[in-house]
């Protein structure tokens, strides 16, 4: 290929690559969130089998829910972001 960036961005390519900017900030959201995911269920866990991991999964995605969960509350006031 010509350049990297045309490479990348080949439709015909199985995976897809989309650019975000850093800061966005969903992304620091997911990315805590998969944070506690790590640290709570996967780090140290064994698992017997995929089942096994998929049900401690969706249990602790339950009990985040129901006793962590809570609306994002963006506090960013406008300012130009180069100050």
């Amino acid at each position: 290929m010509q350049t990297r960036r045309g490479f990348l961005e080949n439709p015909s390519h199985r995976i897809c690559f989309v650019y975000t900017p850093r800061h966005a900030s969903w992304l620091n959201q997911i990315e805590i969130w998969f944070s506690m995911l790590a640290r709570r269920v996967l780090k140290r866990g064994s698992f017997k089998s995929t089942e096994e991991l998929r049900e401690r999964l969706l249990a602790f995605i339950a009990y985040f829910n129901q006793t962590m969960a809570k609306p994002f509350r963006w506090t960013y006031q406008i300012r130009p972001l180069n100050t």
